[in-house]
């Protein structure tokens, strides 16, 4: 099954060359068609004139200068003129065109239907063409040069250079199409994964530039309700922690331990859903990325959970440096952990493998996990599930956190089912 190419500039290209061949051949062939009929005029004339004057030419002369006049007209015209003989070899004229059929039609109206045609007699090459002397049967051979009609090298290579032409044409034009839209769908691209593109050149054809313009207007907007939300929830977590703090200190102050405990188990938890706030709310598209050992960092975070966790296995492997945002993924690991440690039941095993040119960084749980149907709407900001595992007292921002830490790094956060039940959370990450 043949494969078109899966660019537009590509296919572009390929379509106008194609018309561009298609549009040559059609012009040759009814050139040559139109061409055709004059020629074979021309040619069954030239034969005629040929035969003619080389019968008027014998018979005119004394039988005694024959000889002499046969070889002067092989010498100065290339005309052989030689009797028939019983043991000719002769090869016929291949039809190969109706050109031919026609001129020999017409030679055979002027000179009589026994007329006959060889393109090779005796092994020698030439149009040989019979005629009569009373009964006398002669063969005369016309070069192939007067009857044959090569193309000119200087057709040749002005056909070539008009296609070349045609051709570098068909590329700029095909390019003039691509370029612009292999531009938006990068920008498109990088809209996707949070990133705020540079604005698109407002130039070219004027659907290029409506298409830039109202682009270059929607990243703008997306990019000004981003600011305003971040804004909006750092305000909010802002404001919402001086309470918590005046909380905190009235629990402390409490005689009744019961109460004191319950206040700063709810006091912990608001914190924890303001801190996710925070961390959403960080334009984390601003810190730089940098060379980092992802398994030392891995490391040192996960050392923060093995008095929380029941069950934490670790299988780290040295994958070397990657350029990466440390605090984002920090921040992306530190979700993942809290959310097994919270909803995973059983044990937990932090896994950080290299995988050709990726890196895996998962942590797999043995709880309920998520069902299938809804594990993409899981990542979406503000998103909770009514199951066990929903995190009904969250923000629905922590597996936004990791989504959101996978675009940046040009990478993917996978969610799949635990092979012994529970989930898989997975971030995979370039290498390079």
């Amino acid at each position: 099954m043949i494969r078109l190419p899966t660019s537009i500039l590509a296919r572009s290209f390929l379509l106008i060359v194609v018309l561009i061949v298609l549009s040559l051949a059609a012009s040759v062939a009814i050139f040559r068609h139109a061409e055709e009929e004059p020629r074979t005029q021309q040619l069954a004339q030239l034969v005629v004139s040929v035969v003619n004057l080389t019968r008027a030419a014998v018979l005119s002369a004394a039988p005694e200068w024959r000889g002499a006049l046969l070889a002067e007209l092989d010498a100065a015209e290339g005309l052989r003129v030689q009797m028939a003989e019983d043991n000719d070899v002769i090869k016929p004229v291949p039809i190969n065109s109706s050109g031919l059929i026609v001129m020999m039609g017409k030679v055979r109206e002027s000179l009589g239907d026994e007329t006959r045609f060889a393109e090779e007699r005796n092994g020698v090459p030439a149009l040989w063409v019979s005629f009569f002397i009373e009964d006398e049967e002669f063969w005369v051979a016309l070069p192939k040069a007067r009857v044959e009609h090569p193309v000119s090298q200087v057709l040749l290579a002005g056909g070539g250079i008009v296609l070349m032409l045609s051709l570098l044409g068909a590329y700029f034009i095909a390019r003039q199409v691509a370029f612009p839209l292999k531009r938006l769908a990068t920008a498109a691209q990088q809209v996707g994964q949070g990133v705020t593109p540079e604005p698109l050149p407002e130039e070219g054809a004027y659907e290029v530039v409506a298409v830039s313009r109202a682009f270059n207007q929607m990243s703008f907007d997306l990019a000004a309700n981003e600011r305003e939300r971040a804004l909006v929830l750092a305000g909010i977590s802002h404001d919402l922690r001086t309470p918590l703090t005046r909380v905190r200190l009235a629990a402390e102050l409490s005689a009744d331990a019961s109460l004191r405990e319950g206040l700063n188990a709810d006091v912990e938890q608001m914190d924890s859903v303001i801190q996710q706030f925070l961390d959403y709310a960080r334009h984390d598209g601003n810190e730089a990325a940098v060379n980092t050992d992802l398994t030392r960092l891995v490391n040192n975070i996960s050392k923060r959970y093995i008095s929380l966790a029941h069950s934490l296995t670790l299988d780290l492997q040295a994958v070397g440096l990657i350029v990466a945002r440390p605090l984002l993924l920090e921040r992306a690991l530190v979700n993942l952990l809290d959310n097994a440690i919270k909803y995973g039941g059983g044990e937990i095993i932090l896994r950080l493998v290299k995988v050709e040119s990726s890196i895996e960084l998962s942590v797999e749980d043995q709880g309920v996990g998520i069902p299938e149907s809804e594990r993409e709407n899981v990542k979406r900001p503000f998103t909770r599930l009514d199951v066990a595992r929903s995190d009904a007292t969250g923000s629905g921002l922590g597996l936004a956190i990791v989504e959101r830490a996978a675009q940046l790094h040009g990478g993917k956060f996978i969610l799949s089912e635990n092979i012994g039940g529970g989930l898989v959370a997975k971030l995979v990450l370039p290498s390079v």
